[in-house]
């Protein structure tokens, strides 16, 4: 049945699944109506687009050629309409309904005569001239199968009103059988049989003959556009992932910057400064250089640890090994606010894929901590047939958004760089819900 998409109209074919015969004996129903009803149709469409082709051409000069050619074109249009709806049960796929031109300006002139520059309405009517070649192709080998298949099988019941005078030199005795009763009817029968089993293929090869070269006129242009518009906008989003890439990229380089030049590098400019003035007092003050190492050990372990967060908010060891429920967990359980996390046991991802739903959360959950004034976070990981859902949820103040300036911005390259989508809900005064969509 017609569904609208867009701007395209698909008409669908046969979506039942009978069993095995009866989808055989349907499809040799309806190649064999569709090529027996093409024939007609065929005929009718070669007069009319010829006359008005013909009509058209020879009285352009007075340009009353010119109305004429605008409705033969429409005319070819409505016989393509039907075509296409014909076609789709016999190739079993959609036939989409291409996009004619139309005039921009609201005149009506020239949206009268929209057709003349629009080369499928071109291709319509060269379809309904010379559609009749093969509809008459496929018509005479299915006329001459089912009538030779039904004349052979039942002939038996009607040999009886034929005449057989001894002197006719009919078929059988051509080929050298007997000319008795028995043998004749066996003969006709075995014809019958002949071609009652090479039927279907028969029928099958004429009505997609006449399928295939009404496809190719009437929607072989409209496939090659949607393919090149498909291949434009794949192009698209490859650009787009590349450009979100390197920004995430950037981002995350001045971040790790700014984290490593207000932390572990402060750190070790005063390690260094304790270390010289501990050197210059060892021989002074013993005890005083004593403290002064100790507070420089405390410095060193704090160092440490800044710096294994560092690499875990770039690459988790546990994230690698053990996988992406159990680094969650453990970033849950370093969380200072509530966690509630729902994580089934996933099995092992792509790893560009993981470090972006681990990065996910670990972003969310430091926003979390630092800016909404939460009480309880939630955190879902779900996969499905069509890839990774990540939620982080909140009761915070709310506010959040993926504009460039705020925090998300960068965490959207990142999940745009991985093929995915990020989603922000986040009301005023009704907390915060973040959704990563992942593909896998």
């Amino acid at each position: 049945m017609p569904s609208v998409d867009g701007m395209t109209t698909t008409y669908a074919g046969a979506t039942a699944a009978p069993a095995p015969a009866r989808r055989f004996l349907r499809q040799l129903g309806v190649d064999t109506q569709y090529v027996l009803l093409g024939f007609p149709i065929g005929l009718i469409t070669l007069v009319l687009c010829m006359t008005g082709f013909a009509l058209g051409i020879g009285t352009v000069v007075i340009w009353i050629g010119v109305p004429i050619m605008v409705a033969t074109l429409f005319m070819s249009r409505g016989f393509a309409v039907v075509e296409r709806a014909r076609i789709a049960p016999v190739l079993g796929r959609e036939v989409t309904h291409p996009v004619y031109r139309t005039a921009r300006t609201s005149g009506f002139w020239r949206r009268s005569m929209a057709p003349l520059g629009d080369g499928q309405a071109w291709l319509d009517m060269v379809h309904g001239i010379f559609r009749f070649i093969p509809s008459t192709i496929g018509f005479s080998f299915v006329i001459t199968w089912w009538a030779c298949a039904i004349g052979g099988l039942t002939y038996p019941l009607w040999d009886w009103t034929l005449p057989h005078p001894e002197s006719n030199n009919e078929l059988p005795e051509l080929l050298g059988f007997d000319d008795n009763a028995f043998t004749r009817i066996l003969f006709y029968v075995v014809i019958g049989l002949i071609f009652s089993a090479t039927l279907y293929p028969v029928v099958r090869m004429a009505a997609l003959l006449e399928a295939a070269f009404g496809y190719s006129l009437l929607n072989g242009v409209d496939r090659l556009r949607r393919e090149v518009a498909q291949a434009n906008a794949a192009r698209d989003v490859a650009q787009e992932q590349r450009a979100a890439a390197v920004s995430a990229e950037a981002v995350a380089l001045r971040k790790l910057e700014r984290d490593i030049h207000d932390g572990p590098q402060q750190r070790l400019v005063r390690l260094a400064m304790d270390l010289g003035r501990a050197e210059q007092q060892f021989t002074t003050d013993p005890d005083a250089a004593r403290a002064t190492v100790a507070e420089a050990l405390s410095q060193t372990r704090e160092t440490l640890d800044e710096l294994r967060a560092l690499s875990r908010g770039i690459a988790p060891p546990i994230l690698v090994d053990r996988g992406l429920r159990a680094a969650l967990t453990a970033l849950a359980g370093r969380c200072t606010i509530p966690v509630d996390l729902d994580a089934p046991p996933l099995d092992r991802l792509d790893p560009s894929i993981e470090s972006t739903a681990y990065f996910v959360v670990a972003e969310a959950l430091t926003n979390v901590a630092k800016h909404s004034h939460a009480t309880e976070v939630q955190v879902s990981v779900q996969r499905n047939d069509t890839g990774l859902l990540v939620t982080v949820a909140d009761d915070g103040v709310g506010g959040a958004s993926l504009a460039k300036g705020h925090g998300l911005a960068g965490l959207d390259d990142r999940v745009r760089a991985a093929g995915g989508v990020l989603a922000v809900v986040s009301a005023d005064g009704e907390g915060t819900r973040l959704t990563a969509a992942l593909p896998i």
